[in-house]
């Protein structure tokens, strides 16, 4: 063990999850080198099936599920450890390695899932971490994004039987899950706090399909979720009537330094880019290295990459907290991290010069990947104005 910001990291855990991104996913990734430096990705049906592929291996060795509590059936790593585990698979550069193909991403176990009874863990979650099923969350809304006080799916109680109706957007993964976790209004009348609950409902029940799908600038594909007068018994709800919005935010913190780790690995594989890149182009006889603006691209990167390295590791420090702090440090390297890659990306893109902005030159699919990363769990807007409202600042 060594230290990490004064917490401890299990660096055996991170270096075999390091081997098994460059033994298992690059070989993988390899096989697709041509079709990327033509079209600068993978094709989503060939991705999903590499994905699952590669997410069953990584949680028959347990690092899928690592973060999971023991008790769960985890490792219970600590929240730097999972934090230097999403930095290491944003450094290897791989797309397949990314978004669920080695830990999770919105079709895996989240911390929230505690809520889960006894049932509903034998059913779902424990199938989850051996990666043998998949989920997603589906929150938002058309008129409800970071806005959930103006839901409008709602779920009716009679007798023993929920009764969901609405429609959500942006669901990621909704198209491939096996189940879905969905938030809906059951206590119109209550404290804002209280209105919502949350809710099981397999893919297949009747009354739930799948509308429009969404082209990104990312690699996502995300769908629209229709509740029709979905059915569900009284066992499908998730934890407690009116508590769906506590239990949501009970992991956000966590999967906020997640994504901020993961764009800090970004940065890093794309300085090692640059700094590649710069000493084997020439131009005007000399390696571009030697130009002073091509430095300066380099070199702002490498600062603001360490600083938000030391975002990173104070937000580590208190991440399983649940007090103002945690949330406010947890959301500040998300924000950092994400706005920080789009500049790297930026930066890289230019110094490739005309090769930057092809598919060929490998560096342009991380500045659109930057730019959605700006948006999901909490946009850099939304997260300025809960950060002030952590610092004691009025707001309303």
């Amino acid at each position: 063990m060594t230290h990490y910001a004064d917490r401890e990291i299990n660096v055996d855990f991170i270096d075999a999850l390091t081997t098994f991104i460059e033994r298992v996913v690059r070989p993988v990734e390899t096989r697709y080198a041509a079709e990327l430096s033509t079209t600068g990705t993978i094709d989503p049906t060939a991705q999903l099936s590499e994905r699952r592929a590669l997410r069953r291996q990584s949680a028959e060795l347990g690092y899928y599920s690592a973060h999971m509590p023991a008790e769960l059936g985890g490792f219970g790593l600590n929240a730097a450890t999972i934090a230097a585990a999403y930095r290491a698979i944003g450094r290897s550069g791989l797309l397949l390695a990314d978004r669920g193909g080695v830990l999770p991403n919105v079709e895996g176990p989240y911390l929230s899932m505690a809520a889960f009874n006894d049932a509903q863990r034998e059913q779902y979650l424990s199938p989850l971490m051996r990666a043998e099923i998949e989920g997603c969350f589906a929150l938002t809304e058309p008129d409800s994004g970071s806005d959930a006080g103006n839901m409008r799916t709602k779920a009716t109680l009679e007798q023993d039987t929920w009764t969901i109706s609405g429609t959500k957007r942006f669901i990621t993964h909704g198209a491939h899950a096996d189940f879905v976790q969905v938030i809906a209004v059951t206590d119109p009348d209550a404290a804002p706090s209280q209105r919502h609950s949350a809710f099981i409902v397999d893919s297949g029940t009747p009354g739930l399909s799948v509308g429009g799908t969404y082209g990104t600038l990312g690699e996502d594909h995300p769908v629209d979720l229709v509740f029709e007068d979905v059915r569900v018994p009284t066992s499908a709800m998730i934890g407690e009537r009116g508590r769906a919005l506590p239990y949501m935010l009970s992991g956000i913190g966590r999967a906020r330094l997640n994504i901020g780790a993961l764009a800090i690995g970004k940065a890093e594989y794309l300085l090692s880019r640059m700094t590649d890149y710069a000493g084997e182009r020439e131009a005007f006889g000399r390696p571009i290295s030697k130009f002073q603006y091509v430095q300066q691209f380099i070199v702002d990167s490498s600062i603001e990459i360490e600083a938000g390295l030391g975002l990173m590791d104070r937000a580590a420090e208190c991440a399983e907290s649940d007090d103002h702090t945690a949330r406010r440090l947890t959301a500040s390297v998300k924000l950092y991290a994400t706005e920080m890659l789009s500049r790297v990306a930026d930066r890289a893109i230019q110094l490739h010069g005309g090769m930057g902005v092809t598919h060929e030159g490998g560096v342009e699919r991380y500045y659109r990947d930057a730019r959605a990363m700006r948006v999901y769990e909490g946009s850099t807007e939304l997260l300025k104005w809960n950060i002030a409202r952590w610092l004691g600042l009025k707001t309303d």
